[in-house]
């Protein structure tokens, strides 16, 4: 493994994860104002509803597969599925919600393009977040011809065993990756580098979106007539 591998997957993970936190620490803690999602609805409605649902969904169900699936130890789901079993079911369950995702983010973006009162109001980075997350989700789908290629769940097991090292410290992290191809490695740094730039983008509001779910655990608000 040459220097550069050493440094995209065994100390970017660490900067990118860094600016990630604190970013956002320091932007809600400095700028809370800018905290939003900037929604362009009123501006103009069309392609938006569906554009935006179908992303979301997709893009929820990757997340949540991602974390689990890439954070969980094998030793604790071997004795109910097998890697193969556990790669087939990725490869179908995410494909599905990777295409809403990819034709969701697609229409989202080829309005932001194209509709000249929104591309006015646009900054740099709201283009730019789109077009990673639009390039992200291709390269995902394109993993999945290749996972094809081997059904007994290595590569998966490995890429999940990277993740694992690097959110617990540990060494050996880049060892990992021995043996797996470009589009995986793009795929991972891509990951990487849109956790770098969320901070600095529209995407702040996942947090409060995450935040919300609190509501359903709160006491209930008493009101009291003044008489």
């Amino acid at each position: 493994m040459s220097y550069s591998q050493y440094f995209l997957f065994g100390i970017y993970p660490y900067i990118a994860l860094a600016i990630f936190l604190l970013g956002s620490l320091i932007r809600f803690d400095r700028e809370q104002y800018t905290w939003k999602s900037d929604s362009s609805q009123m501006l103009k409605r069309g392609q938006l509803r569906l554009g935006s649902n179908l992303f979301h969904i997709g893009v929820l169900f990757l997340f949540f597969g991602h974390f689990v699936g890439m954070l969980t130890p094998h030793f604790l789901y071997e004795p109910f599925i097998s890697s193969g079993a556990k790669q087939i079911l990725a490869m179908v369950s995410g494909g599905i919600a990777g295409v809403l995702a990819f034709i969701g983010v697609s229409l989202l973006l080829h309005r932001r393009l194209t509709e000249p009162r929104i591309r006015a109001t646009s900054k740099p980075s709201d283009v730019l977040i789109l077009l990673l997350l639009w390039l992200q989700l291709a390269l995902g789908l394109a993993t999945i011809p290749l996972s094809a290629q081997h059904l007994d769940g290595s590569m998966m097991i490995r890429l999940a065993e990277w993740a694992q090292h690097i959110v617990t410290f540990r060494s050996g992290a880049v060892e990992m990756l021995a043996g797996a191809g470009w589009v995986f490695k793009t795929h991972l740094f891509l990951g990487m580098t849109i956790f770098l730039v969320f901070p600095f983008t529209r995407l702040v509001h996942v947090w409060s979106g995450f935040a919300a779910t609190t509501y359903t655990a709160r006491a209930w608000q008493l009101v009291r007539p003044r008489g």
